[in-house]
């Protein structure tokens, strides 16, 4: 399998963010993703889905949306909308007419930052999901860095130090939507785990000081979506179109802080005696089950079952045999500039 990184859940110019599509292209040829997913507000640019070259090195551009009822006050309930052919944000006022309409079209949606506090001190609104009695959703936007910062920001001051030392923010999902996400899981619901940038890329003033909130180059260096894919990107678009999106649809991915050390090269597979699986995949235990997990470099392993840990070990590797069912994840955590962070949040395998 190969290891594709990807950004998501991005704005441009044809909402509220500042880059053009060449823009977010060409930063990203500079980091090393190799996708990304732009999800303008309520707007689907059809026909815009592209590659970026710089010699060898590729970026595939995929344009889809986010959608949320612009008419609501606040504008809570957004959803990621992927791999859709048509507009849907007419439908924005209804969340399961929206997210059934999006299963019905062939595509595939993820609630987006299920959690993002108020920020009083820039009159930004509590936005997070409130509507959890739909169905029919793929996943959940796990890690969300702009949810992030107005979790961690208390103040003017604490954003203005923020505004300049960003690399400070990530600490890891918030801990309520890890507990949302092991409460659905636990309860027999196949949830993907997907984590975005919400990346704009806002030009900010604090008096006489100007900076922009963040740089597309610095998110795309961040919170990434690795997924796990049966080749390269080929260059035919609708092949890796279809291939991405695939592997987002199963789970075959995790969410890798890829700042402080590259998360590429993770591993988490389950062996039994006659079948293998990976992230997302389901798996009938028959005797006993092998997890293997496997790091780039040593950190901090937790191996959870239906959201509790059941092992820790700071390592390079962790083998751990069971045959008990469950849903089992892994989480990873690694110092960084004083502090243990959160640095890989795998996708479960489900053991029936």
């Amino acid at each position: 399998m190969h290891d594709l990184i990807v950004n998501l859940h991005m704005h441009t110019t044809y909402s509220d963010g500042s880059g053009t599509y060449s823009e977010l292209g060409n930063a990203a040829l500079r980091t090393g993703v190799d996708v990304l997913i732009v999800t303008d507000h309520n707007i689907l640019v059809q026909g815009s889905n592209q590659y970026f070259r710089q010699g060898k090195q590729r970026v595939l551009l995929l344009v889809c949306e986010e959608i949320h009822d612009q008419g609501c006050t606040p504008q809570k309930n957004h959803l990621l909308v992927f791999r859709v052919n048509k507009e849907l944000a007419s439908l924005a006022d209804d969340t399961q007419a929206l997210i059934s309409a999006v299963k019905a079209s062939g595509g595939i949606s993820f609630i987006a930052h299920p959690v993002d506090p108020a920020m009083p001190a820039f009159g930004e609104a509590d936005i997070s999901w409130d509507n959890w009695d739909v169905d029919g959703y793929n996943g959940i936007e796990l890690w969300n860095g702009f949810s992030e910062l107005k979790s961690v920001a208390k103040g003017k001051w604490d954003a203005v130090v923020y505004a300049f030392f960003p690399e400070f923010i990530p600490q890891g999902p918030l801990p309520q939507t890890l507990s949302r996400w092991d409460e659905l899981t636990s309860r027999g619901r196949r949830v993907v785990a997907i984590g975005g940038s919400d990346a704009h890329a806002l030009h900010m003033s604090f008096g006489p000081l100007h900076r922009i909130i963040f740089p597309y180059k610095y998110h795309f260096s961040t919170i990434n979506t690795h997924i796990m894919t049966p080749s390269p990107l080929t260059g035919d678009l609708a092949w890796d179109s279809d291939m991405v999106f695939a592997a987002l649809e199963a789970g075959h991915c995790y969410l890798g802080y890829d700042l402080p050390a590259q998360t590429r090269g993770f591993h988490f597979s389950a062996q039994g005696k006659d079948s293998n699986a990976i992230m997302g995949d389901e798996f009938a235990i028959s005797g006993s089950v092998t997890l293997q997990i496997k790091l780039p470099n040593p950190g901090e392993i937790r191996l959870l079952k239906n959201g509790k840990p059941v092992k820790v070990a700071t390592s390079q590797t962790m083998i751990h045999v069971t045959d008990e069912p469950g849903v089992y994840r892994i989480e990873v955590y690694k110092p960084y500039l004083g502090k243990l962070r959160g640095w890989i949040f795998s996708n479960p395998i489900y053991l029936k």
